[in-house]
């Protein structure tokens, strides 16, 4: 059975510690901790465009930490500010939002 490497699991707490306690700094200045219990929609977008883009190689060493961020907080800011322009435009694959797994018992 494969496992998430140790190098995502980590890239993953830290990007949702930030998200979670309202200190990421790449979204200096915007308010978004609201947003958590009244917009859930908004934040479940920021997490699938984060996994959607994150990349590992084949040892699961994380490639493009920061970028898998900027593209997630850009979401997040264009939401929250209207007039943010996200460059480049998202593609399809990056907001796509993919369903649970199957739960077997």
């Amino acid at each position: 059975m494969k496992k998430l490497s140790n190098d995502f699991s980590g890239a993953l707490r830290t990007f949702a510690y930030f998200m979670a306690s309202g200190s990421h700094y790449m979204l200096k200045d915007v308010k978004y901790l609201d947003m958590y219990g009244s917009e859930p929609s908004a934040i479940e977008q920021v997490f699938a465009i984060f996994a959607n883009v994150i990349e590992m190689d084949d040892e699961g060493n994380v490639l493009n930490f920061t970028y898998a961020q900027k593209r997630a907080t850009d979401y997040l800011r264009s939401y929250c500010d209207r007039s943010f322009e996200v460059k480049p435009p998202f593609e399809d694959w990056e907001t796509e939002l993919y369903g649970p797994p199957k739960i077997t018992h």
